[in-house]
């Protein structure tokens, strides 16, 4: 199974005012392992960055206007994409913009769907956690994934940070990096998301109520049965 992850940075928030993709980041993994391989490019728009996107990623057009243009990249893009499960957060904002460069083109590729499966783990995080914040980095929070150098946004990190995020969310253990350790300890680190139910976690704490608090408990439940006849849990409990 070949996923790739990725993340794009852009001008500003709308394709259809004719903002543009700045930087594109993607990671490759193979039956849930990164495989070491990566795309990474910054992109000419040939236009400004808006203020309110430069303070999210830091990029602006001095910076970008000796960088190729997506025609000069869009090769190397559609041949890294085609086939995969390509997973973005918040799949909708990244694939718009992507069909609106592809639209743009003298020969365009079809669009995005067209050429691979979308996988949208914003989607995914708002089904497992209703009513929560389900941004990337309220994600890293939850599931204690490393974002300590995520101080702007950037493609290619927070397509890496994402795929450790999506890793966790969908429940499986892997390797961040391609590789082993060697025995002299040296080479590329590992790290292992650890499920719920693992043996290596520790014991939870069990913390037993006091007779005060049992008392209560009871009361409580006292007032609940006189409101509306016999509580739920002592139903269920007894």
């Amino acid at each position: 199974m070949r996923q790739v992850v990725l993340d794009t940075e852009t001008t500003g928030l709308e394709p259809q005012l004719g903002h543009r993709v700045i930087e594109i980041g993607a990671v490759e993994m193979v039956d849930r392992k990164l495989t070491g391989r990566h795309f990474h490019k910054y992109v000419n728009p040939e236009r400004e960055v808006d203020d309110g996107a430069f303070e999210v990623h830091g990029l602006s057009r001095a910076f970008l206007s000796d960088k190729p243009l997506f025609a000069e990249i869009v090769e190397e893009l559609v041949s890294f994409l085609r086939g995969a499960d390509v997973i973005i957060h918040n799949a909708g904002f990244d694939v718009s913009f992507l069909d609106y460069e592809f639209s743009l083109l003298k020969s365009p590729p079809a669009p995005m769907a067209q050429q691979c499966q979308i996988t949208d783990s914003l989607a995914m995080a708002r089904h497992k956690h209703p009513g929560q914040k389900n941004n990337l980095d309220a994600l890293c929070r939850r599931y204690q994934v490393d974002n300590s150098a995520r101080t702007l946004h950037g493609a290619l990190l927070d397509a890496e940070i994402l795929a450790d995020v999506y890793l966790a969310i969908t429940g499986g253990q892997t390797a961040l990096f391609a590789g082993a350790q060697n025995g002299e300890g040296e080479g590329e680190q590992e790290s292992e998301f650890l499920a719920p139910w693992s043996d290596d976690r520790p014991p939870l704490k069990v913390i037993v109520p006091s007779a005060e608090e049992l008392a209560a408990h009871e009361a409580l439940l006292d007032v609940l049965d006189t409101a509306s006849g016999a509580s739920l849990w002592r139903q269920s409990f007894g």
